[in-house]
Formats: C-alpha cells, structure tokens, sequence
C-alpha cells in the first residue's frame, strides 16, 4: 500500500551494476546453492524507499531472493533469506497468518499488528521527513483548511500524520486548532492523488504519502504542500520487524544480522560517489519507476538510518520513547487497537519488542 530512462538505459544499468560489488557472486544466475542444513527464513517486503533496497540486494548479489540459493551475505552469515515482495497489506496479512518470518512494515502498524502475532523490531530503516503530505489547491492557512474535505486513508499513518501535524502547528503558533475540527475523509491515496492531478473539484486537499506527494505536485502547478511530515521527524518510523516465535528458531540471529547486513551494504552502496546514483535509480525502478532526480528528493524526505549506530541510537532515545507513546494513543483512540503492549528492555511477554541488540554483533 506505501507503493511505488528506459530500453537501452536499463540494459546499461544492469551492466553497470553487475560490477558494482566485488564481495558478491558472480551474478544472480550464479548464486550458490545452500548448503544442507542452512536455515532458511522469509522475509516479506513492499515498494517503499527503505525496503525496496532489498530487491535491489537481489540484482546485486548480496542476497539471493530465491530459496536453496545464496548471494555473498547469506554465505557470509549461513542462512539462507527467501524475500517476497508484495503489496503493503499482503505483507501485513502474510505475517499475521505466520506465513513469513519476517515483515516490512511502519511502527504504528506494528503496534497494530502484533497484538496478533507478537514481533520484534530489530532493525529502523527509515523515517518520514516531508514524505506524507498534505497537498491543498486554493487554501491557505489552517482555518481556511476548515471548510474543506481532506482526502487521505484512515487508520494510516496518514491520518496520523495529518493529527500529529495539526497538533504540532497549534503548539507553535499558540493557536487552538484540534485534529477533531477538520473533515479527514477516507479514500485509498492513489484515488485521492489522482482526483486531485485531474482537477476534480472535490478534492482541494489531500493527505498522501510518496509516490502521490511527488506525483500531484509534479502534475499541478498550482498544488502546493500546507504541512508534512517534517514537523514531526522521527515519529513515523519504518522497520524490519521479526516474529517472536521465529526468533527462537535456530539460526534467527544468524537471519536478522544478515538483514541488517544487507540494508547497510546497500546504503553503502548508494553513498558510493561511484556508482551511488546508479543504484539509486535501481531503487527507484523499484518504487514506482521513479527516476534519479525524483529518487533524490525521495531519499531528503525518507531518511535512512544509515548505520547500525542510527538505528541503535534512535532505538535508546527517550525521544523515540516517547514517540511510542503519542502512537498507542493515537491508535488506542482511533479504535486501531484495544491494549498495545511493547517494551524497550526485552521483556518477552509484550506483543512488541524495540531491540536493536542484534545490531551489536555486525
């Protein structure tokens, strides 16, 4: 659901990156096979910036996405990672019914979402930084935004977004405005970006997330952002969360250091002054078909926890402690969830985990 120049330009790309890594097999065709009694786990991800880096792995060789077969860091740790792209909710729906181990997916759905099967969020890979947005025609300021149908998804980091933002703004002006005094309106955001580029006149304001952010501004001269996600940094986080019960089978440390293995290799690679546009535009193909200029204004507004030392340092913030909590509330009083329970040390019993310990052993 977070979903998504050519001909000659892709045959050059795969060339270029069939060189990019030297630590790599010797191509995708040529990956390994998994030796006998390798774990093998499943890792279910969706286009989003953060997480299409793990298709990309594929192309590259890191990873083999295919069961019985390794690319150089599965070798390197000793497990063997099956990845399976889908859409945002299938992925959601395949970790709920324990048909993958592991899943891509936001912090507040995984306050969501774990209730049913309890998970551990290991590894931050992303926050929103002016990537959820809300998008006005003809309107000004906050009351103005008043009188008019604000067309986002509910339940969504979205609506989340768009509350947290109103919050933030009145705090800074002084002023009185509650998410409660606008008329946020569920439709699924593609409907709502497209209504918006085809001039519909119902649909003055829109909150949406990339792609449809950089898609309606670019279709419309006269859209323009009134707030985004920018005012709230570090809220809306976006993770690798494995279930508890695979956590305990043997080789899960083996598979979650070989994730976050992946990602970092991947960041190195795209902060490579060699070929970092490269597989910038890679990534891109995999969000949407977005192109390099595109994918460069994507990675300012989805900033990537770079490094495990990012990640461990988000994870042990107060900062982010606190974020939790504004999310439980957020959920609890929406009716997303009856009684979240997470912890920040270790304790087994809550649905969900933060802890980022494995990232100590890479």
């Amino acid at each position: 659901m977070r979903i998504r120049l050519y001909l000659a330009a892709c045959m050059c790309s795969a060339l270029l990156l069939s060189g990019c890594n030297n630590s790599k097999s010797d191509s995708v065709g040529g990956s390994k096979p998994t030796p006998e009694d390798t774990p093998t786990f499943t890792l279910a991800w969706s286009e989003y910036p953060s997480w299409s880096v793990f298709g990309v792995a594929h192309e590259l060789g890191l990873v083999d996405k295919e069961e019985g077969k390794m690319g150089s860091l599965e070798e390197k740790h000793g497990v063997d990672i099956v990845l399976e792209e889908a859409t945002y909710d299938t992925c959601l729906n395949r970790y709920t019914s324990g048909n993958c181990d592991a899943v891509c997916m936001t912090n507040m759905d995984a306050l969501i979402i774990c209730p049913s099967r309890s998970g551990v969020a290991f590894l931050p890979t992303s926050t929103s930084v002016g990537a959820d947005a809300c998008i006005v025609v003809g309107i000004d300021d906050l009351d103005a935004l008043k009188d008019h149908k604000i067309y986002g998804l509910e339940g969504t980091v979205s609506q989340y977004c768009f509350a947290r933002c109103i919050e933030e703004i009145a705090k800074e002006t002084g002023g009185d405005q509650k998410p409660g005094d606008y008329q946020f309106t569920n439709q699924d955001p593609a409907i709502a970006a497209a209504a918006m580029s085809g001039n519909q006149e119902t649909h003055q304001a829109i909150m949406v997330w990339n792609p449809f952010v950089l898609q309606t501004l670019n279709d419309r001269a006269d859209a323009k952002v009134l707030f985004d996600s920018s005012k709230i940094p570090g809220e809306i986080v976006d993770m690798v969360v494995v279930a508890a019960e695979s956590q305990e089978k043997e080789g899960a440390d083996k598979f979650m250091a070989a994730v976050a293995d992946v990602f970092y290799a991947m960041n190195a690679e795209m902060a490579s002054e060699e070929r970092g546009d490269e597989v910038l535009v890679e990534v891109g193909k995999k969000f949407s078909q977005l192109g390099l200029e595109d994918m460069k204004k994507v990675v300012q507004q989805t900033q990537f926890y770079k490094t495990a030392e990012d990640a461990k340092k988000l994870m042990a913030s107060d900062e982010f402690k606190q974020t939790m909590e504004v999310v439980e509330k957020f959920c609890v009083e929406q009716g997303l969830v009856k009684d979240p329970t997470y912890t920040f040390d270790g304790d087994a019993t809550a649905a969900l985990q933060f802890d980022a310990s494995i990232l100590d052993t890479l």
